[in-house]
């Protein structure tokens, strides 16, 4: 049996383009329509491919307001066991390193597994500190990049394949560890006792999304024993000092549109390009 942590993270959903900011210049995330972070799928993904061949128990864990109860959801759908959010109006503003200590703690809380699993970075901050500092305070190994997996049970370790830029490194750790998977990160189910019991599993953890309440914990900061000068605003020492908006790029272009399938349109629309050509 192998236990898995993964931790995943609601981010502003851009098809929306509906993203508010406080004072402060954090993020307004009670305000803000969010998504699951698309990485965290793909992390989602390697503790299935675990489970499937191991065994175990596949948690996931979020910091977010109340309202992430629908991140976690989406994520469940993807696969988890259950679902724990970490959320109190204290964290709010938190960095990286406030993040990665109230994940750590609420890990410690729930009971340290032999391996946990974030995505690469999130959609919105994109600094992918957030998954190593963790580790760093769980005082675990950790592999970044990783693109397949193997765990040996019998010997209490993993051996990852991860990208070193154009190469690719065999690495192995003793459990426990961390595991930071790659966007390029893939499954593989090579029997068909792994592809049947992956579609079961898929199947199982689908009922259990639509019916989250069973599976589903909420701890505040106070539940989880967290130092107030450690999280949230006052615990991060970065500062945003500003956020400007992204310009829309100015259109130095017309389009002609040319209807038809006969030869004469066909002719009128070579005759143009040719002429755009020309300048």
């Amino acid at each position: 049996m192998v236990d898995c942590i993964v931790t995943v993270k609601g981010v502003p959903d851009f098809r929306e383009g509906k993203v508010h900011f406080k004072e402060d210049n954090t993020l307004n995330r009670g305000e803000t329509p969010t998504v699951l972070n698309p990485s965290d799928r793909i992390a989602l993904m390697a503790a299935l491919e675990i489970k499937v061949k191991h065994g175990g128990k596949v948690t996931v864990v979020s910091m977010g307001p109340l309202g992430y109860k629908t991140v976690l959801q989406e994520a469940l759908e993807v696969y988890g066991d259950d679902a724990y959010l970490f959320s109190d109006r204290q964290m709010g503003g938190a960095d990286t390193l406030a993040t990665a200590y109230t994940l750590g703690m609420g890990m410690k809380k729930i009971g340290l597994p032999d391996i946990v699993i974030s995505g690469f970075k999130t959609a919105d901050g994109e600094t992918g500190q957030t998954g190593p500092q963790t580790a760093w305070l769980l005082d675990y190994p950790i592999i970044t990049h990783v693109i397949s997996i193997e765990v040996d049970t019998g010997n209490r370790k993993v051996l990852a394949r991860r990208l070193a830029g154009e190469d690719i490194e065999e690495i192995e750790s003793p459990l426990p560890c961390y595991i930071i998977t790659d966007p390029n990160f893939e499954a593989s189910y090579r029997s068909a006792t792994h592809r049947l019991r992956f579609l079961k599993l898929q199947e199982e953890t689908r009922a259990r999304a639509a019916t989250i309440d069973s599976v589903f914990k909420a701890w505040n900061a106070t539940e989880l024993g967290l130092d107030p000068k450690k999280i949230g605003l006052k615990g991060s020492p970065t500062i945003v000092n500003k956020v400007e908006a992204i310009p829309t790029a100015p259109r130095e272009r017309t389009a002609k549109v040319i209807s038809g399938k006969d030869d004469q349109a066909l002719a009128e629309v070579a005759k143009q390009i040719a002429q755009a050509i020309r300048g």
